[in-house]
């Protein structure tokens, strides 16, 4: 197609784009080496609305480069972005609206075209990364000749496997090339399914993607500087030629590690891997005539609609929580008491010191725990130093703040103390109450229990008002969810001092109902029920444990058990049985697994424990895969409808929320209750809209 016909296909579908500009000046550059024509990306709104690339977007670039390649008094170009952003890629909110195979080659082949002229111009090209560089953001700066980073950028990355995509103008054919196929792996495929992680602007000098690293304050000026003395011949910066570079190893890593995140669930991974391995020995037509392929199918895929519900999710629902009390009732936090010293508390004790840089003190039964537990704490803080993550100045701070006291008067002028000791109800009401004693009037006492009611443990005390529920979810330092839980008698102050705090500590909030083991819990107590269930009547351990690959799911059922540990999981559905008999069994598998002190069903080094196999009943009716798959997804679209019904949240978007932030449901999956809408799980339907027709990032 011509540039004509793109644009003609193109723009019908982008008559409300936010359109990025694409601001032409000239600027004199220093020592006499001539001038740039700097190219400011610009969609005219604030960092809070990062700069896209529609339709018009990419036209409004292609424009300004016509003007600069039609100049002979230029001697090099450059490009930079708004404050604090470079580009944010694709609109992906116009993505959504692409319905054939016509449109969707049409924005990957314009991509292509408008962005490769960066490299090809008869001057060199500077792209000057003042902020956030993502997707075919990131792609603008790698089409060309050099690239300087600010040591400020917190956001570099090529997120699109996360979403069902591949990078698709030029990403997977450049990045290999300039910085090895190891760093390549690591931003197309690695980082996106760990979470969309991101890269800082000094790893990505670090890996080569940038040539210098340059401080924020005057980073355009010294940009500029640094770009005349490149073209004075005064500065070469290196260049590696990595077709010559050892791929296998990269390539093998990758290939394990998508079998082992996506089990064929997903195509996006497999492309991207495909076109990793292409950049190894094709030139560039060829190169990004393989991208266009492979974005082109995807664009019109259901992985891609599906992502990006559970993106609009994460990016928008989960930072308005719905319920929420307004953030003005909201008490300061200037101290925190920890009630316990295992590992979660002094995971939790940690987390508090670094985000809210407050003091934060422990409490435990006897000197030996708690020192365990401080320690415990302390080690974390020289691991971060050793890793550069803090500075040596912070590592001490730190380490200062988190103490430990074997009595609990030291609470005494805390504004927050979270008990997060043995999950017994009694154990947990008696801790509270001697708190309780010693704390003033405003401070709010939390709970970070998995299964057991907020007002049961509330009930005994003068002020239950003040007790609310804020379950984090191990590792707490990793997974971003909060389920903040409302007891009967919890006020509002209190509920927004949760919320609040959840907010300081970079945590995704969602309101939950007091209910047995409230969302996260409760569904993957029912999933694992129905496949230990399964086990027990005599299904091979082997096939009920994989009956679910194809989902793509973090990790198979009897993994996440072995995680969590047999004894955790034997105590939420024990608590969920005596809620809700008729639907939770106390499965005998797992009753003898716990008695048998067994971790699990696995050893070591992976392979099943013909031990832990025998404790499980064994019965005579085994099932097939296709059936365990299938009770396993009509027993969550019961549950989610009866959570729904008994009001536990306010949407099933959020129980959208809490499964992909807290259990890892897949992104390309769109979140639980879509899916099940989609395979015909949920009659009536979760979602009275489609996933396709959800909002869009």
């Amino acid at each position: 197609m011509s540039l004509s016909t793109w644009r003609s296909v193109l723009l019908a579908r982008a008559s409300d784009e936010i359109v990025t500009q694409a601001l032409v000046r000239d600027v004199a550059l220093p020592y006499g080496a001539g001038t740039m024509a700097l190219i400011t990306l610009d969609n005219g709104f604030d960092h809070t609305r990062p700069s896209t690339f529609g339709a018009q977007g990419l036209l409004a670039l292609n424009g300004a480069l016509d003007g600069i390649a039609a100049r002979t008094d230029i001697a090099a170009v450059g490009v930079t972005g708004k404050p604090f952003i470079f580009a944010a890629g694709a609109d992906l909110k116009a993505a959504t609206r692409l319905s054939t195979r016509e449109e969707a080659g049409a924005i990957a082949a314009l991509g292509h075209h408008v962005m490769r002229r960066l490299g090809e111009l008869d001057v060199p090209s500077f792209a000057f990364v003042n902020g956030a560089a993502l997707g075919g953001g990131l792609e603008v700066a790698l089409h060309c000749t050099y690239r300087t980073v600010s040591s400020g950028v917190t956001a570099i990355a090529l997120p699109e496997c996360f979403l069902g995509l591949v990078p698709g103008w030029g990403g997977s054919q450049l990045l290999p090339r300039l910085a090895g196929p190891d760093t390549a792996v690591k931003l197309i495929i690695e980082n996106p399914l760990a979470q969309n992680r991101m890269i800082k602007g000094p790893e990505a000098a670090a890996l080569g993607i940038a040539d210098v690293l340059l401080e924020p304050a005057d980073f355009l000026e010294e940009s500029l500087r640094w770009a005349a003395r490149v073209l004075r011949g005064e500065v070469s910066p290196p260049r590696t030629d990595h077709t010559a570079t050892d791929w296998e190893p990269a390539l093998r890593r990758a290939r394990d590690l998508v079998a082992l995140k996506v089990r064929g669930a997903t195509p996006a991974p497999y492309r991207a891997l495909d076109l990793i391995e292409l950049a190894r020995t094709a030139g560039r037509d060829e190169g990004f005539a393989a991208e266009n392929d492979a974005l082109t199918e995807l664009l019109t895929g259901e992985e891609l609609r599906s992502g990006l519900y559970a993106f609009d999710l994460v990016q928008h629902r989960a930072k308005r929580p719905a319920g929420a009390p307004d953030k003005s009732l909201a008490r300061k936090v200037g101290k925190v008491g920890v009630v316990g010293a295992g590992l979660m508390a002094a995971q939790l004790a940690l987390l508090f010191a670094r985000r809210l840089e407050v003091p934060v003190v422990l409490t435990d039964l006897d000197a030996e725990r708690l020192d365990k537990g401080v320690g415990h704490a302390h080690a974390e803080i020289a691991k971060l130093r050793e890793r550069g993550r803090v500075s040596a100045d912070q590592a001490n701070r730190l380490t200062g703040l988190i103490t430990g006291s074997l009595d609990k008067a030291a609470f005494a002028d805390a504004d927050l103390v979270i008990e997060a000791v043995f999950e017994d109800l009694g154990v947990k009401q008696k801790v509270l109450a001697e708190v309780e004693s010693v704390v003033t009037a405003e401070c709010v006492l939390a709970t970070n229990t998995s299964s057991l009611s907020v007002s049961e443990m509330a009930a005994g005390l003068r002020h239950p008002e003040r007790v609310v529920g804020i379950h984090f979810f191990n590792p707490v330092a990793v997974l971003p969810l909060v389920e903040v839980i409302r007891g009967e008698r919890t006020d509002d102050a209190t509920l927004a001092t949760a919320f609040a705090l959840g907010a300081t500590l970079r945590k995704n909030c969602v309101l939950v109902k007091d209910a047995p083991a409230f969302v996260v819990n409760r569904l993957l107590t029912r999933f694992m029920g129905e496949v230990v269930a399964a086990v027990d009547e005599g299904t091979p351990i082997e096939v009920a444990d994989h009956a679910l690959d194809d989902l793509g799911l973090p990790m198979t059922p009897f993994t996440l058990l072995q995680l969590v540990g047999p004894a955790v999981g034997l105590h939420v559905a024990e608590t969920l049985h005596a809620a809700f008999p008729s639907r939770f069994e106390v499965p005998a598998g797992l009753s003898a697994l716990v008695a048998a002190g067994k971790p699990g069903v696995y050893r070591p080094d992976l392979t099943l424990d013909p031990e832990a196999v025998a404790l499980f009943a064994g019965g005579d009716a085994p099932s097939t895969p296709e059936q365990v798959r299938e009770r396993v997804l009509r027993a969550l679209a019961e549950e989610i409808r009866i959570m729904l019904d008994e009001g536990v949240v306010a949407d099933p978007r959020d129980i959208d929320l809490c499964m992909v932030l807290g259990a890892g449901w897949p992104f390309h999956l769109g979140g639980i209750t879509p899916y099940l809408d989609r395979t015909g799980h949920a009659e009536p339907r979760f979602l009275a809209r489609g996933v396709a027709s959800m909002p869009a990032a």
